[in-house]
């Protein structure tokens, strides 16, 4: 590669955030556009995936055009293209490899077809200058929490995944439960901050030959058969502490599970990535396990923990340097795996 600094146009429309971003050598961000619709999916208490993928559309150019004018460049000056095109809503992200399909071929640039998940791993290396692989990396957020060794840039081993709810599906369904509806997750780290982590003890599951695996089905039921049981007898629900007690146990299981990784793979470099990353009581458990294990702990700010485009951008950065290109037949493919 020559001394040229490398520009991605980045693009994110996974589920319902429309983003853009324009990132240079795969650490500098330019601009990160994000025009979210949780104001939208709030009145129907979740995503709704017909609504996101017509506001994808009415978002897709302008939000794209902020993100090149932000940046200071026009598309000329553009390297390749980067877009989500899976895992993820098919609508959704129809509407984002659509738009980077037809910016490639006006204007001759080549395409790169990212994975989500690498996304929100290689988000760890935006403000983490010094950080290379190999690492662990927790991945968790709506639809997913994976443990994944990263070996190199691009190159990824799952060690360990759920094997039915995400964390912050679990942290979604819950918080309606209780009555703070969407998104789930900021509200129960909001209210559990008032609320006594050890009022109700919930179950901590774990998988019998499957160390670094999750489940979470377990708890989500556990805290509603709780809600149930108390209106039956007609005892008070005290929000704030079921929200704490259930943040604690999924935290609990969180940083186990992650630390036992770091600690038997023997990669003392441990990053947090995905939307439950920015969940501030599970930062401060892993920082603490990690300093009482000698293990180095990284973790993106809250804006690049959520669906971004900088993430995106990163992660096809890496991918162009070592040749990866996506024809015009790229598809949007709902249930990508992470291999």
């Amino acid at each position: 590669m020559s001394d040229k600094t490398v520009k991605i146009l980045a693009i994110e429309s996974s589920c319902d955030e429309t983003a853009a971003a324009v990132v240079a050598d795969g650490r500098e961000v330019m601009s990160n556009i994000i025009s979210s619709q949780i104001d939208i999916h709030t009145l129907y208490g979740g995503v709704v995936p017909e609504i996101a993928s017509r506001k994808h559309m009415e978002n897709i150019n302008p939000v794209v055009e902020q993100a090149l004018k932000e940046a200071n460049v026009r598309l000329d000056d553009i390297d390749a293209i980067g877009v989500t095109y899976g895992p993820g809503l098919v609508g959704a992200l129809l509407v984002g490899v659509s738009c980077a399909k037809g910016i490639s071929l006006a204007t001759g640039k080549p395409l790169i077809g990212v994975h989500h998940i690498k996304g929100h791993i290689s988000a760890v290396y935006i403000e983490n200058k010094q950080l290379k692989p190999p690492f662990v990396c927790l991945v968790a957020s709506g639809g997913h929490t994976h443990l994944v060794i990263v070996h190199d840039y691009g190159k990824y081993e799952v060690i360990g995944r759920t094997r039915d709810d995400a964390a912050g599906e679990a942290f979604d369904k819950v918080a309606r439960a209780i009555g703070l509806g969407y998104p789930g997750g900021p509200k129960i780290d909001k209210a559990a901050k008032t609320g006594n982590p050890h009022a109700i003890e919930f179950p901590r599951a774990s998988i019998e030959g499957s160390p670094y695996d999750f489940s979470f089905s377990g708890l989500k039921s556990a805290v509603l058969n709780y809600i149930n049981t108390c209106k039956m007898k007609g005892e008070e629900v005290v929000t704030e502490d079921v929200a704490a007690s259930f943040q604690q146990s999924v935290v609990d299981v969180l940083v186990s599970r992650a630390v036992k990784a770091a600690k038997e793979t023997g990669y003392l470099k441990l990053a947090l990535a995905g939307g439950v990353a920015s969940n501030s009581a599970l930062r401060e458990a892993m920082k603490e396990e990690c300093e009482k294990n000698g293990i180095e702990i990284y973790y993106p700010s809250p804006i690049y923990c959520t669906d971004n485009a900088a993430m995106i951008g990163v992660a096809a950065y890496y991918d162009y340097v070592s040749g990866v290109r996506s024809g015009m037949d790229l598809n949007a493919v709902p249930g990508l795996k992470l291999t």
